[in-house]
């Protein structure tokens, strides 16, 4: 069974959003169920600082031995940082994928957004489904 951890927001499409500093201010990568499920990633496209983003509009790719896969903004924002740490070791996202392995932190245009995802029960049932 997948990690869900609780207190943060997810979609659908298996990104989660975690608080950073400030009521505005979220880390944004994917789940533990999408990283096992693409495999070994073996590099992430990311966007700069300063780029802006609609809800679910792609931000990234995800490149794992078995599949691509795109990456969605789960909320409307711009990127504040990017987790460098990724270009050197991308399976960062694999090992750690709610701490180590995030993808980039946003500075969200309404936090209220973030509060209309899916929470980890949510989340839960919708992998139950699946």
């Amino acid at each position: 069974m997948s990690e869900v951890p609780e207190g943060l927001h997810y979609t659908e499409e298996h990104e989660y959003v975690r608080a950073a500093d400030g009521d505005d201010e979220f880390y944004v990568g994917i789940t533990d169920y999408a990283q096992s499920e693409l495999g070994d990633v073996v590099f992430v496209e990311l966007p700069s600082a300063g780029d802006s983003f609609d809800k679910m509009e792609v931000f990234g790719t995800i490149e794992a031995v078995k599949a691509v896969s795109e990456l969605f903004c789960p909320v409307p924002g711009e990127v504040l940082e990017v987790n460098d740490s990724l270009d050197g070791d991308p399976a960062l996202v694999n090992s750690d994928p709610y701490g180590e392995g995030w993808m980039i932190r946003l500075k969200v245009s309404d936090p209220s957004d973030v509060q209309g995802l899916l929470t980890a029960e949510a989340y839960r049932a919708h992998l139950d489904e699946g």
